[in-house]
């Protein structure tokens, strides 16, 4: 192994499908001296599937510092690769300080970027995504919990943030009171066997996902259209077609007038016209 060689690694990791990890990221797990993990349990998985044997290391919020000073000097003389339990590190996910470590010591740091559930989610939402704003993961605390919907509703792009299973429906049930009339996408299980996508304003998605109790179980991507949406009116209704279409394969002709006609301000009678022609086309 040469000397450019060596150094920190950042390698994504499937978030469900392992048909999602890249060649590149296989050959760098595979090559690594050591591997810096969340869950070593975890990761062992994936290592298994893969065929491939080597020492963890566990990193969380609680010992950066330590495995920092651990691996220091390994640093500059070996390869270290960097994963996360799923998805690429350090969205969400400790790393940050050994990062800064890495580029303060001038050790060579070099991302594999792959699988994140972030821009899946965000594809799928239907929502404009050219400018968006990611709030990282839903809090613990109902004080908590309103003011991180009070930083979201002070932004005017569409807003992303990841919420657990045991989150999931007090999210919901805030979601309903704040956001009421402003159009949601949850993503749930991406790529995985049991992925589902729910649309539809605020006040009513929690009625849409509890009609099954399965719905509740996994992890989940929710975008929320920003508020400068809600106060822009527009006479073209062509620039909301992509997102009608997407509309039409989940709500009746009936609903998806309402959703248009509250996010357009645009007559119901001129939005109805335009989505009928749209659904023969």
């Amino acid at each position: 192994m040469k000397n450019n060689d060596f150094g920190l690694f950042i390698v994504a990791t499937p978030i469900g499908n392992l048909k999602d990890i890249s060649e590149r990221a296989i050959d760098t797990i595979s090559d690594a001296d050591l591997i810096i993990c969340e869950n070593p349990k975890h990761s062992l998985k994936l290592l298994n599937k893969l065929g491939i044997k080597k020492k963890l290391i566990s990193l969380h919020d609680y010992n950066e510092n330590m495995v920092i000073e651990r691996v220091s000097l390994d640093l500059n003389q070996k390869k270290i690769a960097l994963i996360s339990d799923a998805g690429s590190p350090l969205i969400s996910d400790p790393g940050f300080k050994l990062v800064q470590h890495c580029i303060k010591n001038a050790v060579k740091i070099t991302s594999i970027p792959g699988s994140s559930s972030l821009l899946p989610a965000l594809q799928l939402s239907g929502l404009p995504i050219n400018q968006f704003y990611f709030a990282g993961f839903f809090p613990k605390t109902k004080s908590q919990m309103l003011d991180f919907f009070k930083d979201i509703k002070n932004i005017n792009k569409t807003s992303v943030f990841f919420v657990s299973s045991h989150k999931i429906q007090k999210c919901l049930e805030l979601i309903e009171a704040e956001f009421a009339n402003n159009l949601i996408s949850v993503s749930k299980e991406l790529t995985k066997l049991n992925e589902k996508v729910f649309y539809g304003l605020g006040k009513d998605l929690k009625s849409i996902i509890l009609k099954e109790k399965s719905n509740l179980k996994g992890e989940f991507v929710i975008v929320v259209e920003g508020n400068s949406l809600k106060k822009t009116q527009t006479n073209n209704l062509e620039d909301f077609n992509y997102l009608i279409n997407k509309l039409l394969k989940k709500f009746s002709l009936t609903d998806v007038v309402e959703i248009v006609h509250k996010l357009t301000n645009i007559k119901k009678n001129t939005v109805y016209k335009w989505v009928l022609n749209l659904k023969k086309s």
